[in-house]
C-alpha cells in the first residue's frame, strides 16, 4: 500500500513557475514508477509526465515538453514536478500516481495509486 500526498499548487501568473511534490509513505517507493496527471473543469484526466522507479527514464506530453520537469527523490520518498512558462490551460488539479507496472506508463489505468490533487491556477 502506497499513500501519495501532493503539495505546491497554488495561484500563479501566466510566465511564472511552480513545483509540486508528492510525498509517498512506504518502504517500497523505489519499486514504482511515477507520474503526474491533470484533470481541467468539464475535462477528462490527462497524462502530464512519468519517470521510471531508478529516475533515469522520463516522459512528458507533447503539451508540456521542454517546460515541465518530473524528477524524483527515492531517499526521501518524494517525486517532483518543476513547472516554468505556465499558460492559462495549465490550470487544473494536478495528481500523483504510482505504478506497479511499466517503464514510464502514461495510461491512467497502469497505475495503482493515486493522491488527493493539487489545484493549480495559472491567470492570464
Amino acid at each position: 500500500q502506497v499513500q501519495l500526498v501532493e503539495s505546491g499548487g497554488g495561484l500563479v501568473q501566466a510566465g511564472g513557475s511552480l513545483r509540486l511534490s508528492c510525498a509517498a509513505s512506504g518502504r517500497t517507493f523505489r519499486s514504482y514508477a511515477m507520474g503526474w496527471f491533470r484533470q481541467a473543469p468539464g475535462k477528462e484526466r490527462e497524462f502530464v509526465a512519468a519517470i521510471s522507479w531508478s529516475g533515469g527514464n522520463t516522459a512528458y506530453a507533447d503539451s508540456v515538453k521542454g517546460r515541465f520537469t518530473i524528477s524524483r527523490d527515492n531517499a526521501k520518498n518524494t517525486v517532483y514536478l518543476q513547472m516554468n512558462s505556465l499558460k492559462p490551460e495549465d490550470t487544473a488539479v494536478y495528481y500523483c500516481a504510482a505504478a506497479q507496472t511499466g517503464w514510464v506508463p502514461q495510461a491512467s489505468a497502469l497505475y495503482d495509486y493515486w493522491g488527493q490533487g493539487t489545484q493549480v491556477t495559472v491567470s492570464s
